[in-house]
């Protein structure tokens, strides 16, 4: 009788540690598919969504931009302090910009801006850095003035003029800002700005004190 309570416990005790190793190998194979790296198929590496490179007729998804009526759409914050902000809404008719047509600024001129719900033109705009220069005989004249052929500048020579209208080398404003595709990417842009002022990411803070700050130019 002994012999067969004996067995009947050893029995049972292993059944236990079955269920038990069969437990944690259960517990410890969800816990390796868990961090299991999702596979990726060579048709999402590249652009083109296809795993044939030599395929000539693949034709790539369609870009799409945002379609949001100027005024709607939501600001996109800039890529890094006073970088060039966005174009976020719809520019169907307003590209390409021309000395005759340039509806920009009928929203983003600065006295008109904020009751468009736009971003106003920056005081930068207005300005001319670049000084009047010609070539009179074996001599360079900037505004006028003889200087010498080099590229250091002495601070006499920096030209900073503010203009009543904007200045002329700023009026593409499609060399700078370009609206933004809403696809998304291939591989996720995971850089994150740091910006200097609290407002950064959606307003420039160039001013006049800033022209010069930081920029040695007699050396």
């Amino acid at each position: 009788m002994k012999i067969l309570t004996k067995i009947t416990i050893g029995l049972a005790t292993a059944s236990l540690l079955l269920v038990g190793c069969n437990g944690s190998n259960e517990q410890t194979a969800a816990d390796s598919q868990a961090h299991v790296k999702p596979i990726i198929d060579e048709s999402q590496l590249g652009y083109r969504g296809t795993t044939d490179l030599l395929q000539e007729d693949v034709v790539p998804p369609a870009v799409a931009y945002g379609s949001a009526a100027p005024g709607t759409s939501k600001k996109i914050p800039r890529a890094f302090q006073d970088a060039p902000p966005m174009i976020p809404h719809d520019t169907e008719g307003m590209l390409p910009i021309t000395k005759d047509n340039n509806q920009c600024i009928q929203c983003h001129m600065p006295e008109v801006a904020a009751s468009m719900g736009a971003t106003p033109i920056p005081v930068s705009h207005f300005t001319n850095f670049r000084p009047k220069t010609k070539v009179k005989g074996d001599k360079i004249l900037k505004n006028g003035k003889a200087v010498k052929n080099t590229s250091s500048e002495k601070l006499a020579n920096v030209s900073i003029q503010k203009e009543d209208k904007l200045y002329a080398g700023r009026y593409n404003c499609s060399q700078c800002h370009a609206p933004q595709a809403t696809n998304m990417l291939v591989d996720q842009n995971e850089f994150k700005p740091t910006y200097t002022s609290k407002d950064g990411a959606h307003k420039s803070s160039w001013d006049e004190s800033k022209w010069l700050k930081d920029i040695d130019t007699t050396k």
